[in-house]
């Protein structure tokens, strides 16, 4: 998929609209919130981290980050595959042809000051299980288990680990290429897992193909509920999907990819309908609650790719990431409005290439990965809350240390 950036110029966008009988937001991205929250968390890129990789190691797109209670760092990243999943075929230490370098193990796992911990993951022959064509999206369960989800176009399953990489389980069958939004025995492309403790219950973001969320009973994988957009079950129904226009009602169904699925602590779910520019919040048995539309001039890959909140107590803050625009958006959970955005597209530190996944810490830090040319995961160190210096703050270097 190639890559192109809409950018409304002119006054900052933001409306509020009343459509299908549902109330919804619109924040444009030039939006300038400050008048409103003129505090914010404030970060700094830490450049430093992580460590290097042993063994002539370096990733390919990293497509998923997930953090652990020991504020362990899981990454899942793309290390292998046929034609467009086959990011390696010009490197020479595996052919003998130079000293460097060769694919990291899929799934690498940092220790909170970057230092790599273990690495495993990746088609076995053999193995009671089938790694996905394309894997996508990481979570960590309260367990310590790791899942895994995929995005190509064979990927109708989802992998579970222990941490060490041990075989858990396997849930729906792999191989299934046509989607079918109301199957329960099967996923067609899954995003993003996240699992509950308090349920015991897996939410699955599933995904490019069926474009709905979908919840598992997190020890036995039992398909318990689904729903699609505003809690609906019409998912497939062509005539009430449509991509988003600014100047008509949003789609009735999700555009998809449904991207993200992120549990709340007070009980509410948010899912990223990525090109449809949008985040729906529901509780957790589907029932819809509100949404927001977030730079809904972006076209393209759309601007929800993936979010996690603050680690205070009330969650007061969504850190949202946008891989079309190249930003990741500090919003008010309890309004909705961004407060602030940082980042930009490039290479250094701090800049991004699809940022396209996002965790928080214990500490209130931020880890960032790229998919696409970005093959990164970089962490903002979090600083308390502080002035909003700017409506979009750019890079946040380290004042004073870097130049």
């Amino acid at each position: 998929m190639k890559i192109k950036n809409k950018v409304l110029m002119g006054a900052a966008l933001v409306v509020t609209l009343v459509g299908l009988g549902l109330g919804q937001s619109y924040v444009g991205m030039g939006g300038d919130a400050t008048a409103q929250a003129p505090q914010a968390p404030a970060f700094e890129v830490d450049p430093f981290w992580p460590q290097p990789l042993p063994n002539g190691w370096i990733l390919g797109n990293v497509i998923g980050v997930a953090v652990d209670a020991n504020d362990h760092v899981y990454i899942v990243h793309r290390a292998w595959g046929e034609g467009i999943f086959k990011p390696f075929a010009e490197l020479g230490l595996q052919q003998g042809t130079s000293i460097c370098c060769t694919p990291a193990p899929p799934v690498v796992e940092f220790d909170a000051d970057g230092n790599l911990v273990r690495a495993w993951g990746g088609p076995v022959d053999g193995a009671p299980y089938t790694w996905p064509e394309s894997n996508h999206g990481i979570e960590v369960d309260y367990k310590g288990n790791v899942w895994i989800g995929g995005n190509g176009q064979n990927d109708s399953h989802i992998l579970k680990f222990t941490n060490d990489g041990k075989f858990i389980a396997q849930y729906g069958t792999p191989g299934i290429s046509t989607p079918d939004s109301n199957d329960t025995t099967h996923f067609s492309r899954v995003a993003k897992i996240s699992v509950v403790e308090e349920t015991n219950e897996a939410y699955i973001a599933d995904g490019y193909g069926n474009r709905r969320v979908a919840v598992l009973d997190a020890d036995t994988g039992e398909f318990k509920r689904y729903w699609g957009a505003y809690g609906s079950k019409k998912i497939d129904d062509p005539t009430e999907r449509y991509r988003h226009d600014p100047s008509k009602p949003p789609s009735k169904t999700f555009t998809g990819p449904v991207h993200c699925v992120e549990p709340s602590d007070d009980g509410l779910l948010y899912v990223c309908d990525r090109t449809s520019d949008r985040i729906q919040v529901f509780d957790r048995d589907g029932k819809y609650k509100s949404e927001v539309l977030i730079a809904p001039e972006t076209g393209a890959q759309g601007s929800t790719w993936d979010l996690d909140f603050s680690k205070d107590p009330a969650q007061k803050y969504i850190y949202l990431a946008d891989g079309q625009n190249q930003r990741v958006y500090i919003i008010d959970r309890a309004t909705m409005k961004i407060l602030t955005k940082f980042g930009g597209g490039g290479r250094q530190p701090g800049l991004w290439f699809a940022p396209h996944s996002l965790a928080t810490d214990s500490k209130g830090n931020i880890y960032t990965t790229e998919t696409y040319e970005g093959k990164r995961i970089q962490k903002f160190v979090y600083q308390g809350i502080k002035n909003i210096p700017a409506a979009d703050q750019g890079a946040l270097w380290p004042a004073g240390k870097l130049h």
